[in-house]
């Protein structure tokens, strides 16, 4: 899988740098800016859990994944409120217009108190049938992310993935 960015710089982090990004992300955001390692940090995180997700997919024929305890609802949630969403290949300005962002925060805040982390930043792929890599990636949240996901699980985008990996494994 393709890194979507540089992340090498996480490697060069000592213990003593690794406990500093630790104690800072559990201050508020304006206690620290943009603190770079910080931003490494979150990035290798989102990083990982892609490359976890997509070797699932690769692994696991994706309508029997169940990414978490509340697939059914945050699936039903998803398709009520946005019917005609194309998951298959999304546009970037389905999630980040000014109109669509108005649109996600309702169905996104719906889960604040029901999806650990559902804010947090994940990376998705743009196309479901290709990796992820830095032309196929967008970051979104995660309760984004989930919805998207457990929809293309379900209506068979990510099929071709499993399907891929099968056939390269014979």
């Amino acid at each position: 899988m393709a890194a979507p960015g540089d992340l090498a710089g996480l490697g060069s982090l000592g213990a003593a740098e690794a406990l500093s990004v630790a104690e800072a992300l559990s201050l508020p955001a304006e206690a620290y800016g943009n603190d770079p390692n910080v931003e490494m940090v979150w990035a290798m995180k989102a990083y990982q859990h892609a490359e976890v997700y997509f070797n699932l997919i690769s692994s696991v024929d994706p309508p029997l994944l169940k990414l978490t305890r509340l697939d059914e609802l945050i699936y039903t949630t998803f398709r009520k409120e946005f019917p005609d969403f194309r998951i298959d290949v999304i546009d970037p300005e389905d999630l980040k217009s000014p109109a669509a962002k108005e649109k996600w925060r309702p169905f996104c805040m719906q889960f604040e108190h029901q999806v650990e982390d559902f804010n947090y930043g994940t990376l998705l792929r743009l196309d479901s049938s290709k990796e992820y890599s830095e032309e196929n990636t967008i970051f979104s949240t995660r309760i984004q992310f989930f919805a998207i996901e457990i929809a293309r699980n379900r209506e068979g985008c990510n099929n071709v993935i499993y399907n891929r990996a099968k056939d390269a494994a014979k």
